[in-house]
């Protein structure tokens, strides 16, 4: 039987339990809307295609090389401009994924994450 105040196993009662909930949610909250307003970017291709996304998951620039507009190879500028996105992105999502295992302690990331950033 649990001895009052707490559960077997677990330290302090369930006030501190809750603070510390509420402690955890306010950093993540604060941490969210910090990781919205920056931008990552990932260029390919020997520099010619640059994208650039912000944490809001919007591509907020993309640059193209004229040297890499040929009329007859579309498709290769299409590749390079995917890539760099999803670059772009998974920079994106590690950088938050590491943020948020901080303030967790890899909580997020050992429940295979569930949260919506």
């Amino acid at each position: 039987m649990a001895k009052r105040g707490g559960f077997p196993g677990m330290p302090g009662n369930m006030g501190n339990l809750m603070k510390q909930a509420q402690k955890m949610q306010r950093q993540m909250e604060e941490k969210t809307k910090e990781l919205e307003d920056k931008t990552w970017s990932a260029t390919v291709g020997g520099g010619m295609v640059t994208v650039e996304v912000n944490g809001k998951k919007e591509v907020a620039r993309i640059e193209i090389k004229p040297d890499v507009v040929d009329p007859d190879d579309i498709e290769t500028l299409e590749d390079l401009v995917m890539a760099a996105v999803n670059e772009a992105y998974r920079a994106m999502e590690d950088e938050t994924a590491q943020a948020m295992d901080s303030i967790t302690g890899g909580l997020t990331s050992s429940l295979g994450g569930g949260f919506p950033f």
